[in-house]
């Protein structure tokens, strides 16, 4: 393409970054806050603005003496508290679907790189972003998605193209062993390419020996350099441990449900993924070498294991998809083939040739000025964040232990914190399986659950109005309901110093649905 025509028309790469950017900003951004944990990590940040301290003990929950806390996204939350402290909650939402929106044209780009079928590598991306956003949040996670992608694509174009830029590793490590725990799996990319290069030298041809011993050497040199720049964060030595620390506690895995296996029963894109693997993988004749294998049978592991691990998968099998399709297409013969390779060759390069930056830049500033006037704002959802509630407890001041819902546990922390503190909320892996444990015997009416509450002095329970606890409670003696809506229900014991607000609200009626247990 010649002329001023090329500045006008965007790359499919700018296309998508807008495509996302834009319908997340203006349409589906709030989906990004049905998550209470983005609020307790903004909070954290503000606690280490405000002391310069990064916790090692847990600060929100009334537990005493408190629990240790490794508050392993310190810099995210950091960050978080800084953009909230500027922009409020808006600004925190808009700068998560910014990395969001980035990560997935630098992605394409990588998949670009491996020389295949441009329609192909389209068709490829879009089921990657759509079983992605199962896992789209305003939370650190989103960190390690555009890291992994620049991480893999530093370490391929080092292994394919003999570009080392290896360099950058660990400076980029040092950034995120403090942003985020997904910093592992940077060093199982290394340790991957590392065993890769060492077959690689193994049966490699008599005159690729030599460099190939150099190019292993490099990935060995880089992966102990970013294991000593690791080591740079509050908790020394100890953050290489907490991912296993967490994985190996059972008890949570199998009850979290962040943690747990996807639900194939749902609607889940990530299926239709998988079959499309399975089904390139198994008509293409272009072998997969160690990297490749190793790649996808350990992300689909990680991915079948716990649903959170889905985009993570997706990165590592876009790029091999991605050679894999090119190859397939390339050998398939017929006019039909022909002319789709034709069509897709003069797209890439049109592709190739187009620079229309000013798009990226118009849609930027539209958003910019969307929310700097108020025409653009994300909230919590009051439907399904205790909203109302919360300002209920800030006019009532109610004194004594709190039981709550988990996700209510973490709008309390950003919403009214430190005038109240919680008893559980997404923290889960400090509070551990005990904790978890007499939390799931409260919720689930199990027996001794009653004992729970008294184990931990709870005078109160904040807990949700379409639940099997807030239905038990209204129909049990010992204790009075003061506060009903379509999300939350309040309700105080029988003790002497809750009478007032039980003669203030003590005839609040619930607002129930069906009946149904709440899960963490």
């Amino acid at each position: 393409m010649n002329g001023k025509a090329k500045y006008f028309l965007p790359s499919i790469g700018q296309w998508l970054f807008l495509a996302v950017f834009l319908t997340l900003s203006f349409h589906s951004g709030s989906t990004l806050l049905i998550d209470g944990d983005t609020g307790y990590h903004i909070r954290a940040g503000e606690y280490i603005l405000n002391t310069f301290t990064v916790p090692d003990h847990d600060i929100f929950s009334f537990l005493s003496p408190p629990p240790k806390w490794t508050a392993h996204e310190w810099l995210s939350e950091v960050i978080m508290g800084l953009l909230h402290r500027a922009f409020g909650l808006t600004g925190v939402v808009l700068f998560f679907i910014l990395l969001i929106s980035l990560t997935y044209p630098l992605l394409f780009r990588m998949m670009r790189s491996c020389r295949g079928n441009i329609l192909a590598d389209f068709v490829i991306l879009f089921l990657v972003i759509f079983s992605s956003t199962l896992h789209w949040l305003a939370r650190p996670h989103i960190f390690s998605l555009i890291l992994t992608v620049v991480w893999y694509r530093l370490l391929e174009d080092f292994r394919k193209e003999g570009k080392n830029r290896l360099y950058l590793l660990p400076p980029l490590m040092l950034l995120w062993v403090n942003l985020h725990g997904g910093f592992m799996a940077g060093f199982l990319f290394l340790a991957i390419f590392f065993l890769g290069g060492l077959i690689t030298c193994r049966y490699s041809a008599r005159e690729g020996r030599e460099q190939a011993r150099r190019n292993t050497l490099f990935l060995g040199i880089t992966f102990i350099a970013c294991l000593l720049v690791s080591l740079i964060n509050p908790y020394g030595y100890q953050i290489l441990f907490f991912p296993f620390r967490l994985v190996s506690q059972k008890f949570l895995m199998d009850n979290v449900n962040e943690f747990l296996s996807p639900n194939f029963h749902q609607v889940m894109p990530f299926k239709y993924l998988l079959l499309l693997t399975i089904a390139i993988l198994a008509v293409s004749v272009k072998k997969l070498d160690f990297v490749e294998i190793s790649l996808l049978l350990i992300f689909l592991d990680m991915s079948l294991y716990s649903a959170r691990y889905i985009p993570l998968f997706c990165i590592v099998a876009a790029p091999v998809l991605a050679r894999q399709a090119g190859a397939v297409l390339a050998r398939r013969e017929g006019s039909r083939f022909l002319a789709f390779r034709t069509r897709s060759d003069h797209i890439a390069a049109v592709d190739t040739s187009v620079k229309g930056h000013a798009w990226v830049i118009l849609g930027l500033l539209l958003v910019a000025g969307a929310a700097a006037t108020g025409k653009m704002e994300f909230r919590f959802d009051r439907t399904k964040m205790p909203v109302d509630a919360v300002e209920f407890l800030k006019k009532e001041r109610i004194a004594g232990n709190m039981f709550n819902n988990d996700e209510f546990g973490d709008y309390v922390i950003y919403a009214a914190y430190p005038q109240y503190r919680v008893f559980f909320d997404g923290r889960s892996d400090m509070y551990g399986a005990e904790r978890l444990k007499d939390y799931m015997r409260v919720i689930g009416l199990e027996t001794g659950w009653e004992k729970v509450i008294e184990k931990y002095d709870i005078g109160w329970i904040f807990f949700g109005a379409d639940s099997l606890l807030s239905r038990s409670l209204y129909d049990r003696g010992g204790w009075h309901l003061i506060y009903a809506d379509k999300v939350a229900n309040i309700f105080v014991k029988d003790l002497p110093e809750y009478e007032g607000l039980i003669a203030k609200h003590g005839n609040v009626k619930p607002v129930m649905k069906e009946d149904r247990a709440e899960g963490v």
